[in-house]
């Protein structure tokens, strides 16, 4: 038996990985589900992005779950793709209650041979897609004076990481939004809170050159050979977290027991201090 209808959440980079592992955990929890991504629209990327295949599948779980879904293919990139996105749950499920701003990406440089090109694209998805799905969602939220959002920063953000200082960049500016807004939307009944997780197993994490990144003296990488690399990342030795484990704080951030958490950063990092991913 599915839960009782919860509300309507807006999900970005639903496609997979952890945006996935949202959509189906406020699915279990009674949420219809926008499901949010951009199949096959992304270049230059050393892993390949997620599938229209992809989203029919999280929205194929979701259903699963009992809950409606509905699955855009849009782009973070673009505003009107985000409020169209917003305009669609509102009126085809009828409101927004929760929005988990998740859509990233991530490549490698050296700080020096870090181009333009990637790091306006690293700062327009990373950081202006959270900055654009929020904006799409406030003004609903304020209007009912009710809503929880959520952005995924990363421990890079934190901390920084070396060869991606264009990625933690962008995620340290997402803590920066979140508390702002945090404190803009104080009366309004509406929090907003930043998710920091450490190495999660995500196609993102899982390529050549990121484990070529942490372990360049392999001269044929994989899961197995760079686990113990990975595992030296943080003081509890974890190689990469499951998404289930991030998408188990945002359900407890959007339930009852968060109401009166806002403009906080939840560090899913091993006990890691963010000198790392």
């Amino acid at each position: 038996m599915s839960a009782p209808r919860a509300g309507v959440a807006l999900i970005t980079g639903a496609g997979r990985g952890q945006g996935r592992a949202h959509a189906v955990t406020l699915a279990r929890l009674g949420y219809d589900v926008v499901a949010f991504d951009v199949p096959d629209a992304l270049t230059g990327l050393p892993y390949d992005t997620a599938s229209a295949d992809d989203l029919e599948q999280t929205c194929a779980l979701v259903r699963d779950a009992g809950r409606v879904a509905l699955g855009i293919a849009g782009d973070v990139r673009r505003s009107s793709d985000l409020d169209g996105a917003v305009q669609r749950a509102r009126d085809e499920l009828g409101g927004l209650d929760v929005v988990i701003a998740n859509a990233g990406i991530c490549n490698f440089a050296r700080f020096e041979e870090i181009t333009d090109v990637q790091w306006d694209e690293m700062q327009a998805v990373n950081l202006g897609g959270v900055f654009r799905t929020l904006r799409a969602a406030v003004p609903v939220m304020r209007a009912q004076g009710s809503g929880r959002l959520l952005a995924t920063s990363s421990m890079a953000g934190r901390g920084g990481s070396p060869n991606i200082a264009h990625y933690a960049a962008a995620k340290a500016g997402v803590i920066s939004l979140v508390k702002t807004l945090a404190i803009e939307l104080g009366d309004s009944g509406v929090t907003v809170n930043c998710l920091c997780p450490t190495t999660t197993d995500t196609p993102m994490v899982h390529n050549r050159p990121m484990w070529g990144l942490f372990a360049p003296d392999i001269t044929e990488p994989d899961r197995d050979r760079v686990r113990p690399r990975y595992e030296a990342m943080n003081p509890m030795r974890v190689a990469w977290l499951d998404p289930q484990e991030i998408a188990d704080v945002a359900a407890f951030l959007v339930s009852g027991a968060g109401r009166h958490i806002s403009g906080a950063v939840f560090e899913v990092s091993a006990g890691g201090s963010g000198a790392q991913l």
